[in-house]
């Protein structure tokens, strides 16, 4: 892995951290997961398997320590494993039609919508769920999968923009 792709993947984790930290518990003291976001950027940047693998560990375990959803952690590092293999799946299969913006905007939505379908699956099975699946689907993952169309798309166009001024190549540049 590039080593400058590597530490851009770290800082953005930790803006995902502090944005995961001011967003406050809803329904069911479930949280937007605009976490998410960053982890999509960090897979578009850097489009190496290995990368996903980190970018779901730590996604996933931040996540699970600023969790409000009692019970939430195991189902936090679950759904950010599945999910980071799914979109790391879409990115690959997406290649040549490299960063266009409808694109990222897609890989976002189906990205939050499946982690938040096994987020709610497994802890209905570890945990329970403090509302029924659909109000939390609804009120929540839907909401949270729009929320991070437009937060994916500006968080990505902003540091493609800062990797182009400060010289480090993307992956679709170096094609």
């Amino acid at each position: 892995m590039n080593l400058r792709k590597s530490i851009l993947t770290a800082l953005l984790i930790a803006i995902g951290y502090i944005l995961h930290q001011i967003v406050p518990g809803t329904i069911g003291n479930m949280k937007f997961d605009i976490m998410l976001s960053v982890i999509f950027v960090s897979l578009l940047i850097n489009r190496d398997f290995k990368n996903a693998v980190v970018t779901a560990l730590l996604g996933g375990i931040i996540t699970a320590m600023t969790t409000t959803f009692p019970g939430g952690q195991i189902p936090n590092i679950m759904d950010k494993l599945v999910t980071c293999s799914l979109v790391f799946l879409l990115i690959k299969l997406t290649e040549n039609l490299k960063g266009q913006t409808i694109v990222v905007g897609i890989i976002s939505f189906l990205g939050t919508i499946v982690s938040g379908i096994v987020f709610l699956t497994s802890a209905l099975y570890m945990v329970g769920l403090p509302a029924p699946f659909h109000i939390l689907f609804m009120g929540i993952v839907l909401p949270t999968a729009v929320t991070n169309i437009f937060a994916t798309i500006f968080i990505y166009q902003t540091v493609k923009l800062a990797m182009k001024v400060s010289g480090i190549k993307l992956i679709d540049q170096q094609r």
